[in-house]
């Protein structure tokens, strides 16, 4: 497979086979994933990469959570103004029209909402994390970690369909951190930024058939000093 193929076959996938992943092949894709470029080469990122009991646990508690106020350890954006609100409105609506969930279906609604903080039952979940020593200097926040771990994270994503796996990187997993660093012993110093569900997509459910848009390169790019 091809770097453009693998592209072309990446989309978020929103249901999962029960099927597992073994460690092998998770291995494999964490040590070329690790090739990702960082600044400076400072590699910030961790992982811990869960599933089986100790997954379905976090599940849980972060179920029995669903009504609290989110408690992320990076903020999550005040707002969407335009362009921005308007591609994330539609998208979701579609979601509920694939779902056959109306808008003032408030269940329906609310049961696809916990979909999500079930890892849409994906059968393993990576969790991509930095010290806090690094993220938070002095009075000021150290962003550039985040930046790393997008590259990082899309080298996950491609890698996965390689193994014919699915993935979608979900800010959704790690709105209650302190549950996953309480069921996994992981200490304070490390923040949970971004949590990868993987897994074999069902390709029954027709969640999984849809993709979402992407805005044309002549609208999104300026070009300079070209003839």
């Amino acid at each position: 497979m091809d770097i453009i193929e693998a592209i072309n076959q990446r989309k978020s996938i929103r249901a999962f086979k029960t099927d597992p992943v073994s460690r092998e092949t998770l291995t494999k894709i964490i040590d070329l994933a690790l090739l990702a470029p960082s600044w400076g080469n400072t590699q910030p990122w961790e992982f811990a990469i869960v599933t089986g009991e100790k997954l379905e646990e976090i599940r849980r508690a972060c179920i029995e959570r669903a009504e609290e106020e989110p408690t992320p350890d990076v903020a999550r954006p005040r707002g969407f103004p335009e362009p921005y609100g308007t591609r994330r409105s539609a998208m979701a609506a579609k979601f509920l029209e694939i779902k056959g969930i109306r808008r003032e279906d408030r269940e329906g609604r609310g049961w696809w909402r916990l979909r999500g903080l079930r890892h849409f039952e994906s059968p393993a979940v990576i969790y991509i994390c930095v010290d806090r020593a690094f993220y938070y200097q002095d009075d000021a926040i150290n962003a550039w970690p985040l930046f790393d771990f997008g590259l990082i994270a899309e080298n996950i994503m491609l890698l996965a369909t390689r193994y014919s796996l699915g993935t979608i990187a979900q800010a959704q997993a790690v709105l209650f951190p302190d549950v996953v660093r309480r069921i996994l012993g992981m200490p304070e110093s490390k923040l949970i930024v971004l949590g990868i569900a993987i897994g074999y997509p069902d390709w029954n459910d027709p969640i999984n058939g849809f993709r979402s848009e992407r805005e044309p390169v002549n609208k999104v790019t300026r070009w300079y000093g070209f003839d």
